[in-house]
């Protein structure tokens, strides 16, 4: 099995991981931290998560620049690159240092409304997590690096490990009783040990080398002429998903807010799905690049990857379409039904993106990111605007069905310019993507809404009808959905799996 195959399947595991994990962790520690100092870790974390976006899209820059330097054979290039890259980290995580520094001093003023025993934690944690943020900036290179190389099994497997490890001993000091101080503790020890592997791994079994032959300024214009468009699409992500609460926040109230934060956290588990694959196939399509592979080619490659990927989206967006209601009940409550709605608009709005995701990694690989940054940016804020006048009507729903509307729209005007710019066969490859999939899909959500006539209404009523629906799913799609390469590669991972 290919490192892609394998890739790709570790990162699923690792979402199904972290999401299920993610689950069952949640309500685990509210009841032992309670609900202040729950709301304290999250708060801090949150603030330090607008800290993180300063990488400045660095990671995905190494993997396209080395990705490029291994097709052209070019190693004094590439040690030249690397090297280059680690100074320009070795100058952010300073940078994140004295904002740190800056805003720590000021924590004071920034929440004011915490008790001294919650400020005297909040700097604490604070402190830390600048420390965690300053590694794991650079850090985070030493994986791009493995991508890059196609090495994608051992980084992978070492995240989930680490994850793993994390859920069992998080349990088991907060059953000890510790605190929210003691989870970021925790996390930054695993993440320099992690970083510590990581780098082991890159210069000991890749035998990648870092030599700064020149400080040259025209490459690291290159640089971030590249990752600058990187790092306004993350911020819009940041925007897209945390402006909504505070506009509810502020024209609703906490109760909105909270149906409003399900609603966000089941629709961003879905579209965690697109790391999965785009991560794996940007040194792919960086290769493809400079070797000048035709548009017919690349095409057949987006094809094939989305076709894969829109199996395993339809199945959860199935699912969730005809048990999410009832999941929803039973894990947080009839309050926060609505979140139903906003988890599936938003599932079905990512799943275009999500199963066009390689033409996301040939823009990064062409360095033409910049229109899609400033497509996505002008139209989530208007859609987001749009639903901020749309909540007194509408509620909840209003502001979510305007800032989805906005990003909808970006992506009909990508499409136009992945065909006009980059060439790709567009009108092929909705053709092919589809073909066989959606008549599958039809008849399989027809016997999903017969399955969930089946009496209960508990937890093992659920498990027996999704895993009905996962059955049914799996049947109809490989006997009418999958064509015959699709069929051979099941036919090829089931034994491999077995033997595993």
């Amino acid at each position: 099995m290919s490192q892609i195959k394998k890739g790709a399947i570790l990162s699923y595991l690792n979402i199904i991981l972290t999401n299920g994990i993610g689950l069952i962790l949640t309500p685990f520690m509210i009841r032992k931290l309670g609900d202040s100092e729950y709301g304290l870790y999250t708060l801090i974390g949150s603030l330090i998560g607008y800290i993180s976006v300063l990488d400045f899209g660095l990671n995905n820059t190494i993997v396209r620049f080395v990705s490029k330097y291994r097709a052209l054979k070019d190693e004094d290039g590439e040690k030249n690159f690397l090297a280059t890259t680690m100074f320009i980290y070795g100058i952010i995580s300073a940078i994140v240092v004295i904002i740190g520094i800056v805003l720590f001093f000021n924590l004071d003023e920034i929440f004011k409304k915490l008790t001294p025993e919650e400020l005297y934690k909040a700097k604490i944690m604070f402190v830390i997590l600048i420390f965690n943020m300053a590694i794991t900036l650079p850090g985070g290179a030493f994986t791009a690096i493995s991508n890059a190389y196609e090495r994608f099994v051992f980084p992978r497997a070492l995240v989930i490990i680490k994850y793993i490890l994390r859920s069992v001993m998080l349990v088991m000091i907060l059953l000890l009783g510790s605190d929210s101080i003691g989870i970021v503790v925790l996390d930054t020890l695993l993440n320099v040990i992690v970083i510590a592997i990581s780098a082991y791994y890159v210069f000991k079994t890749l035998k990648v080398k870092m030599k700064l032959i020149e400080l040259d300024k025209s490459l690291i214009k290159q640089i971030f002429n590249y990752s600058f468009w990187i790092f306004i699409f993350e911020m819009v992500g940041q925007f897209q998903w945390r402006s909504g609460q505070v506009i509810l926040g502020v024209v609703s109230g906490t109760k909105d807010v909270a149906i409003y934060g399900v609603g966000i956290m089941l629709g961003t588990y879905y579209g965690a799905f697109s790391t999965a694959i785009s991560s794996v196939f940007l040194p792919r399509a960086t290769q493809m690049t400079v070797l000048n592979a035709t548009s017919e080619e690349l095409t057949s490659t987006m094809i094939r990857i989305g076709r894969f990927s829109l199996i395993s989206l339809l199945m959860i967006f199935g699912g969730f379409l005809i048990y999410g209601q009832q999941f929803i009940h039973l894990w947080v409550g009839d309050t926060y039904k609505e979140a139903w709605a906003i988890a599936l608009i938003i599932m079905f709005s990512y799943t275009l993106p999500l199963i066009q995701s390689f033409a996301n990694s040939l823009l990064e690989s062409k360095s033409l990111f910049s229109f899609k940054a400033k497509t996505y940016i002008t139209l989530i804020v208007l859609g987001t605007v749009i639903g901020a006048y749309m909540i007194k009507p509408f509620g909840v729903l209003g502001l979510i069905i305007g800032s989805t509307a906005g990003w909808i729209l970006s992506q009909v005007i990508m499409n136009f310019y992945y065909s006009k710019i980059l060439k790709l066969e567009i009108s092929r490859f909705f053709r092919e993507v589809s073909n066989g999939l959606l008549p599958s899909f039809i008849g399989v959500i027809s016997l999903g809404y017969v399955i969930n006539f089946l009496p209960g209404e508990g937890w093992l009523n659920l498990v027996i009808k999704i895993l009905a629906f996962t059955v049914v799913f799996c049947v109809l799609i490989y006997k009418f959905g999958m064509n015959k390469s699709e069929k051979e590669v099941v036919h090829s991972l089931i034994p491999k799996i077995i033997k595993r």
